[in-house]
């Protein structure tokens, strides 16, 4: 099936979205996204599966498909699942107001550093002045989250960001130290 996405036959790579086989499905997935066969649709039925591994699958491949909300996988019960989602959010161009508003509560109250470092990165990478609080937030938590979030500054200007950058200079982690230095010029 596999072969499929490489050798043009999107009838059986398509015919492989509803295999027994979790592995087989987000093959599926992958073989249609190679082929730019991946309808919305397909992706939208996959965010329904049982398996965290085929959710994943089709949250990245969303994040290249316009005009598809990955919403329904930013509550998803697994939190791979929703740290992928929160990634492929900043892949797309533009996300709703609502799926902004989740990327917003992730980056400063999801339970897995993870998503954190997910959503507040997807924030950076999506540029809405709304986001920065909660990047700012999250310049101040675990280490991998703080290395993130300072990067995610970038799209951003003004006297608080300034300050985030200030106390990235001297933060206790080299990587977060790094990061501030880099979009410093430095």
């Amino acid at each position: 099936m596999v072969v499929a996405g490489h050798t043009g036959d999107a009838a059986t790579a398509r015919a492989h979205l509803g295999d027994d086989d979790a592995d087989v499905r987000a093959a599926a997935i992958g073989a249609l996204e190679r082929l730019g066969a991946l309808a919305p649709g397909d992706v939208v039925t996959a965010f329904a599966d049982p398996d965290p591994q085929v959710r994943r699958r089709a949250a990245e491949a969303a994040g290249k498909l316009p005009g598809v909300s990955l919403m329904p996988l930013l509550d998803d019960a697994d939190a791979t699942v929703v740290e992928v989602a929160a990634w492929a959010c900043g892949e797309q161009e533009s996300v709703p107001g609502d799926v902004l508003d989740r990327l917003i509560a992730h980056a400063t109250g999801h339970s897995e550093p993870l998503v954190r470092e997910a959503a507040a990165a997807a924030l950076g990478a999506i540029g809405d002045e709304r986001g920065l609080p909660a990047i700012l937030v999250a310049c101040t938590d675990k280490p991998n989250v703080r290395r993130r979030a300072v990067l995610a500054l970038a799209p951003f200007d003004g006297d608080e960001v300034d300050a985030a950058l200030t106390r990235a200079l001297e933060d206790r982690d080299w990587q977060v130290r790094q990061a501030a230095e880099d979009l410093q010029g430095g």
